[in-house]
C-alpha cells in the first residue's frame, strides 16, 4: 500500500502495530472572523468542531474592512470567495493625498492588476457581511451561542473548556479566537492587558448618493499632522466607509460610543474641503479608541493555542487585521489536516512557527505606518511624500503587497 494521507500513513510499514484513529475534536472559542474561518476549515479537514460564542446571536457591528489577496486566496480555498465578493466593493486604485489641498502624493493599483499579479482579488466590504458569509457556511449544530468560556484546562491526552453554566467540554485541542480582550490569553500566559495605541478614529457610513458630487478618489488616504483620513466603498459601491484617525491621550474601545456633535469637524479643521464635506454630511459619528496587544514569544501551550486578535491585535493602518486572522486559520488547518489526537502539540508548534514571526512583523509594520501617516508638515513629511512617490513610480502595488503573496497553506489547498 502506498497511500500516506492521514492515519493510513502508518500502514506503509506492515510490521508496525495498526494505529486506529478517530476524528479529532476541536473547540474554538469566539465566533469572530478568525474563529469562524478556523471552524469551517477544521470541519472541512474532517475534524469534529464545536464553536462557542458568548453573545446570544450574530449581530451586525463594526464597519468597513479591506481584504488583500493573502486573505481572499484563503476564502477561495474555503469555497466562500464568490459569496463574499458578491457583497463587496471592488476598488480600482488607491490614492494618497495631502491633507490641506488634496494634492495627490502617489497612486497604487487595487483592481484587476492585483488579481492578475497575486491570483486573488482585493476586496472592501462591511465586516458584518464577511462574518455572515462565514457563519452561513458553518453548520448550525456546530455553534453554541450564548456560551461563555470561563476556563481552559488540559493534560497530556486532552484539553477542555469550562463554561459559565458549569459545563465541561472535552476535546483534543482548543483554539482561542476570543479577540483583543482575550480571556484565554491571560489563562495561558498570565495578566496582560490591551494596549492603547494613542490613536482613535471617528467612523461613519454614508450612502453613495450623499457624496456623489464630491469627485472622490476610488479609495483615498489623506495624510496630515497627527491625523489621517480614509474612505472607501462598501456593498457594491452603495456605501462610503469613512475612518478619520487622530492622535489622543485617551479613548474608549467601543463600537457604539458616539462623538460629540461637531467634534470631528473641529478635529479636522483646515483640511481639504472634500474631507470636511464628508464629515459634515456624516452627521453623528462613532468614536473608537484603537487598541493593540503586545507581541508574544509564543501563542501555544500544549493542546491550546491563540489565533487572530487574541494573539496579535494590531492597529489597522496596513488593512491587515482581518486578513492575518484568516491566514492564521488557514495555516492552523494545514498543520492539523493529517494530524491525529496525539499529534496535536507538535502540530500547534508548527502552526506557531509558521505564523508568529510574520504576524509580529505586520503588527510592527502597521504601527510604523501610523507614525509615517501623521508626520508634521515640513521636511519630514516632504521626505515621506518623496519616498512614497518614488516607490509608486517603480511599483504598481503598495509596499505592504510583499505580504500578499504569503500563502497560508504553503501552496496546498485547505480541505
Amino acid at each position: 500500500m502506498t497511500e500516506t494521507h492521514g492515519c493510513l500513513k502508518h500502514l506503509v510499514r506492515p510490521r508496525s502495530p495498526l494505529r486506529y484513529c478517530r476524528a479529532m475534536r476541536a473547540i474554538v472559542i469566539g465566533a469572530g472572523i478568525g474563529g469562524l474561518a478556523a471552524t469551517l476549515g477544521l470541519r472541512r479537514a474532517g475534524h469534529e468542531v464545536t464553536l462557542i460564542e458568548q453573545t446570544p446571536r450574530f449581530t451586525e457591528f463594526g464597519a468597513g474592512i479591506q481584504l488583500a489577496p493573502n486573505a481572499t486566496r484563503e476564502l477561495d480555498r474555503l469555497g466562500l470567495l464568490d459569496a463574499v465578493a458578491a457583497r463587496a466593493a471592488h476598488p480600482g486604485d488607491l490614492s494618497f493625498r495631502t491633507w490641506s489641498d488634496g494634492t495627490e502624493i502617489c497612486r497604487y493599483a487595487l483592481g484587476r492588476e492585483v488579481e492578475e499579479e497575486f491570483g486573488a482579488p482585493y476586496l472592501q466590504l462591511h465586516r458584518a457581511d464577511l462574518q455572515q458569509a462565514l457563519a452561513a457556511a458553518v453548520p448550525a449544530e456546530l455553534v453554541r451561542l450564548g456560551t461563555e468560556a470561563v476556563g481552559v484546562d488540559q493534560d497530556d491526552k486532552s484539553a477542555g473548556v469550562t463554561t459559565a453554566g458549569g459545563e465541561h467540554l472535552d476535546a483534543d485541542l482548543v483554539v482561542a479566537a476570543d479577540g483583543i480582550r482575550s480571556a484565554a490569553r491571560q489563562w495561558l500566559f498570565g495578566p496582560d492587558e490591551a494596549v492603547f495605541s494613542r490613536t482613535a478614529a471617528y467612523r461613519a457610513l454614508l450612502p453613495a448618493a450623499g457624496v456623489a458630487d464630491l469627485d472622490l478618489p476610488d479609495t483615498g488616504i489623506w495624510l496630515g499632522p497627527g491625523r489621517h483620513f480614509v474612505h472607501y466603498w462598501l456593498r457594491r459601491g452603495e456605501l462610503l466607509n469613512v475612518v478619520a484617525v487622530f492622535g489622543t491621550d485617551t479613548a474608549r474601545e467601543s463600537w457604539t460610543e458616539q462623538a460629540e456633535p461637531e467634534e470631528p469637524l473641529r478635529a479636522f479643521e483646515g483640511w481639504e474641503s472634500r474631507v470636511l464635506r464628508i464629515l459634515q454630511r456624516a452627521g453623528s459619528m462613532y468614536r473608537w479608541g484603537i487598541y493593540t496587544r503586545a507581541p508574544l514569544a509564543r501563542w501555544n501551550t500544549g493542546r491550546v493555542t491563540l489565533l487572530g486578535d487574541s494573539a496579535h491585535a494590531m492597529v489597522p493602518f496596513q488593512a491587515q487585521g482581518a486578513a492575518q486572522a484568516i491566514v492564521d486559520a488557514a495555516v492552523l488547518v494545514d498543520c492539523l489536516t493529517a494530524a491525529t489526537p496525539s499529534d496535536v502539540p507538535e502540530a500547534l508548534e508548527r502552526y506557531v512557527r509558521r505564523r508568529l514571526a510574520a504576524a509580529t512583523r505586520m503588527q510592527a509594520r502597521s504601527a510604523s505606518a501610523g507614525d509615517e501617516f501623521h508626520l508634521p508638515d515640513g521636511p519630514e513629511a516632504e521626505a515621506r511624500n518623496a519616498r512614497m512617490a518614488a516607490h509608486a513610480a517603480g511599483s504598481r502595488f503598495l509596499p505592504v503587497a510583499t505580504a500578499w503573496r504569503a500563502d497560508g497553506s504553503d501552496g496546498q489547498a485547505t480541505r
